[in-house]
């Protein structure tokens, strides 16, 4: 038994740190599924904005004197509102177009909000201590000794995304947003302010990767490249889980940051393929994705 458990144990500590990318995973697929479920929008700057989220926090400590709390708050909305400003003034234009504009517009934006905080910060990365309450002893779970920081971001990552995923399919806002996208005209002759509503969910969906940039901040150097390591990665879990799916980026997320801490102990050099090589198995079976829809 206990030879067993030595042999386990390795899997059990990867898969447990990969569960903390899963976390990232879930909470920035779970935005660009709600961009895309609800505005049929390829968001390709969601990176640049969780990297902006990480900034942002950084800027309210640094500046401001605004710690990781207020943060976690002020950086989604702040981040957010830049995220209507962009829906209405850009994006707007763009939902009877095909999905080609919306892509090459986004990841126009990407480009260019990656640029502008590399000009203005540099690309070697700043610190952002990890907020005090978490400066404690770690936490013990038999096989391993989990930092206390991580153990918050799976708890609250996955209260944020069934949180939103609840809103979205079980409250009467989640269905007008739904029936908006289906019939717009529709929901429009019941007085339902549509265009508002758009530029809401496009907001909320920048919002939650401005978010998982401020919980990101402590573990990652905050530099401008930190989203660009995160969006393909983040596309590909979209993919899997089926494009437009909330429900099935939140699983998939979480999933698929488990088999890659797995991956790692008994194929270190696939560990940064192995979510590629399940898309396209994914996609040969299954083309509209693990949860999604034709």
């Amino acid at each position: 038994m206990s030879e067993l458990w030595y042999e386990l144990e390795p899997f059990l500590q990867q898969g447990t740190l990969g569960l903390v990318n899963g976390a990232f995973y879930a909470i920035l697929s779970l935005g660009l599924a709600v961009i895309f479920g609800m505005l049929n929008v390829v968001n390709f700057a969601h990176g640049a904005q969780f990297m902006l989220g990480a900034f942002v926090a950084w800027m309210l400590l640094n500046w401001a004197g605004i710690g990781y709390w207020g943060a976690l708050v002020l950086a989604p909305l702040l981040v957010g509102l830049l995220g209507v400003v962009i829906e209405r003034t850009m994006i707007a234009r763009l939902y009877k177009l095909d999905h080609l504009y919306g892509l090459l517009l986004t990841f126009g934006l990407a480009l260019i909000i990656e640029g502008t905080m590399r000009n203005a910060f540099g690309s070697s990365g700043l610190p952002y201590q990890v907020p005090e309450a978490f400066r404690i002893p770690p936490v013990d779970l038999g096989y391993m000794l989990m930092p206390a920081y991580r153990f918050w971001i799976v708890v609250v990552s996955l209260v944020v995304c069934l949180g939103t995923w609840y809103a979205i399919e079980k409250t009467k806002l989640g269905s007008y947003l739904r029936a908006a996208v289906e019939r717009p005209q529709l929901v429009q002759a019941f007085g339902i302010n549509v265009p508002l509503m758009m530029t809401a969910t496009y907001g909320a969906g920048v919002a939650l990767a401005a978010f998982a940039g401020v919980l990101a901040a402590p573990v990652y150097s905050v530099n401008p490249a930190m989203g660009a390591n995160f969006i393909i990665i983040v596309f590909a879990v979209v993919v899997i889980g089926g494009m437009g799916s909330i429900l099935g980026s939140i699983v998939t997320g979480y999933i698929l940051g488990v088999i890659e801490g797995f991956t790692r102990v008994f194929y270190p050099e696939a560990s940064a393929t192995v979510v590629f090589v399940i898309m396209a198995i994914v996609l040969l079976v299954r083309p509209t994705g693990l949860f999604g829809r034709a």
